[in-house]
């Protein structure tokens, strides 16, 4: 039994000296796997408990106009940051900050005394540098300063419903800010440091920079010099008729480019709670809908030709001030009507009868189908937030009336923007293009373009011959018509007025309306489509062409010379009214002495700069058509 007892022991012994050595290897091999195969990653775990960040914020990226020009950039604005537990004297540290923030101090106290590693001050966010110098001398263990920045529109209200606003986060809230927010954007950078549990600094341990990643730069198709036009002469309307509100486009016909996008009421993006939301979030020339007017009797006009429904200059029509339809008498905005007269002068006098008559010869599938192919009735695709798109009839309702009045513009429900578009493929050579606004995105680094757009050719409506007769058309309105207060000298310029009542529970109200004019020019070669509508101007009479078309005529005039457009000698003759002030061609006057100046007799005035005896240079220059009185500056040598 002794001699069994001992092998059993030797067994036992054998068994747990394997047992030890399995055991010893599988701990020799799980320490050589975290040794190896896991150290990297529980490093970098402990140096992540470790480890304290302060973030830097990167450049959000501008929105420049086509030109170059800045429309939304940054300005440097640098952020407190605390580390808690590294301040030595909590209550001391409040008490200088809130001296030098202007800040309460026991909100102050709160931060800093908090159980977090790292603590940003909300009464620090987004300082000047003078405030960040002033806390950096005061040296307070624990208190960094980060780089940051907000964000800055050099231009004020300008474009601002196009170009949106930023939160304080710089993240975008409205507009081009939100829809490109995050090629803008960019991604944060940081620098950290490494820490023991209470807070101190670990002196064998060197500081990680990771730099940010600034963001994209937004180019726009807006171009500047014409911007500024329209946001000039909105405001002296605005001045000169207070209305409820105001809407401009300018649009490149060719292309769908967005040259210029303004409206009234409008505010500062850089303080956008300072006006109702209303404000801000409605965007009027791709958001309100209304009845657009006589200004839609371009599409009928177009829709007619194109049908060889009409002969422009030979066949007539007569208006004896109204026309019955389906027992519904129509009348026309002239008391008495225009008489006789051909189609081409139905156009020049926005005669709401004869317009009746081209849509009944169109018949109303044609007619609505040409409205559809023009882009009414669905949105335009304009790469901005919020668009409308506008209140047809549908067809199974369209009668003999919804036919005759949709013809000049009355019962249907569009957008400005449609408007603009649809009016560009009438005089572009027929082709319906998709507006746009954004242009390309590009590394503010290297400069590569990132992202490009061109124009989007959506179908073609009319042909080219069609096109050009209804340029010619709308030409004559300008030069003969109702549209005569757009005209400028020296510059074929073709337009329609507009004028609608607005409705309101389902009842047009009185004298109120919206007035409006829609003009391309060169009429030969159309470079730019210009649509104002001005809702219910006060003290004034409420025509289209009494109020809109001087306003467009204005911006026409500044804009083609702005844009580098050569004037036209071969221009329809403007038909004079009585009341019509005289125009005179300014004479070339260069050479002459003074002399020889004074004994001239031209109904001018003169403004002369320098001392010399002879002319030089003058403004305006030889030929141009002014009216009578006008101030010519002279310069002598």
């Amino acid at each position: 039994m002794k001699r069994v007892s001992q092998v059993t022991v030797r067994k036992r012994l054998t068994f747990l000296l394997l047992a030890g050595m399995v055991i010893f290897a599988i701990i020799d091999a799980r320490l050589g796997y975290v040794q190896f195969a896991m150290g990297d990653m529980l490093t970098d775990k402990a140096k992540d408990s470790w480890s304290r960040n302060i973030p830097f914020e990167p450049e959000r990226g501008k929105i420049l106009d086509r030109n170059g020009v800045a429309l939304a950039t940054n300005k440097s604005a640098p952020t407190i940051y605390v580390m808690p537990r590294q301040i030595e004297n909590p209550a001391e540290a409040a008490e200088k900050l809130a001296a030098v923030l202007n800040a309460n101090e026991e909100k102050l106290y709160k931060h800093l005394t908090k159980k977090t590693s790292i603590e940003r001050l909300p009464e620090g966010r987004k300082i000047s540098y003078e405030k960040a110098n002033e806390i950096r001398a005061l040296g307070i263990k624990g208190v960094f300063i980060a780089e940051d920045s907000k964000r800055y529109y050099p231009f004020g209200s300008y474009l601002s419903h196009v170009l949106g606003f930023t939160g304080i986060d710089n993240q975008g809230l409205a507009g081009l800010e939100l829809t490109y927010d995050k090629e803008l954007r960019g991604q944060k950078g940081s620098m950290k440091y490494y820490s023991d549990a209470k807070g101190k600094k670990m002196p064998n341990m060197s500081d990680d920079y990771q730099s940010p990643m600034d963001g994209e730069d937004l180019v726009l198709t807006i171009d500047t010099k014409v911007q500024t036009i329209i946001e000039r002469e909105l405001d002296n309307a605005e001045a000169k008729y207070n209305p409820d509100g105001i809407i401009a486009i300018a649009m490149n016909p060719n292309t769908g480019e967005i040259l210029a996008m303004s409206s009234r009421p409008t505010f500062n993006p850089a303080n956008y709670k300072e006006v109702p939301p209303e404000i801000y979030n409605r965007n009027l020339p791709i958001w309100s809908t209304y009845e657009p007017g006589s200004t839609f009797k371009i599409i009928t006009l177009a829709a007619a030709l194109q049908e060889k429904k009409v002969d422009l200059e030979h066949e007539k029509f007569h208006d004896p001030g109204y026309i019955e339809v389906s027992g519904a008498t129509l009348h026309c905005w002239k008391r008495g009507g225009h008489g006789t007269e051909t189609f081409l002068e139905v156009v020049q006098n926005s005669c709401n009868p004869g317009f009746v008559e081209l849509g009944e010869r169109l018949g109303k599938e044609k007619l609505f189908k040409y409205i559809h192919d023009f882009g009414f009735g669905e949105k335009t695709g304009i790469d901005l937030q919020g668009e409308g798109k506008g209140l047809l009839f549908p067809m199974n309702k369209v009668g003999p009336v919804e036919l005759a009045t949709t013809a000049f513009g009355q019962g249907v429900s569009v957008t400005p923007i449609q408007q603009v578009a649809a009016v560009s493929a009438a005089v572009n050579g027929g082709i319906l293009y998709q507006p746009y606004v954004a242009k390309e995105l590009i590394d503010p680094n290297t400069h590569e373009v990132l992202m490009r757009k061109t124009p989007v050719k959506k179908r073609r409506v009319i042909s080219e011959e069609t096109s050009k007769k209804v340029r010619y058309a709308l030409e004559s309105v300008v030069a003969k018509g109702s549209g005569k207060n757009a005209y400028v000298d020296s510059y074929r310029v073709g337009g329609k007025t507009g004028t609608a009542q607005k409705a309101q529970n389902g009842r047009y109200l009185e004298n109120n309306h919206i007035v409006s004019f829609i003009g391309f020019a060169p009429a030969d070669d159309p470079q730019i489509v210009v649509y104002v509508a001005v809702d219910n101007p006060k003290g004034t009479i409420q025509f289209g062409g009494i109020v809109a078309a001087p306003i467009v005529g204005k911006i026409m005039d500044d804009s083609l010379q702005a844009m580098n457009v050569k004037p036209r000698k071969n221009q329809i003759e403007k038909k004079r009214q009585w009341n019509d002030p005289k125009e005179i061609k300014i004479p070339n006057l260069e050479g002459m002495t003074k002399k020889e100046l004074l004994e001239q007799r031209y109904p001018l005035q003169f403004d002369v700069s320098g001392n010399g005896n002879k002319v030089v240079n003058q403004s305006p220059k030889p030929g141009t058509k002014v009216e009578e009185g006008a101030t010519v500056r002279i310069f002598m040598n």
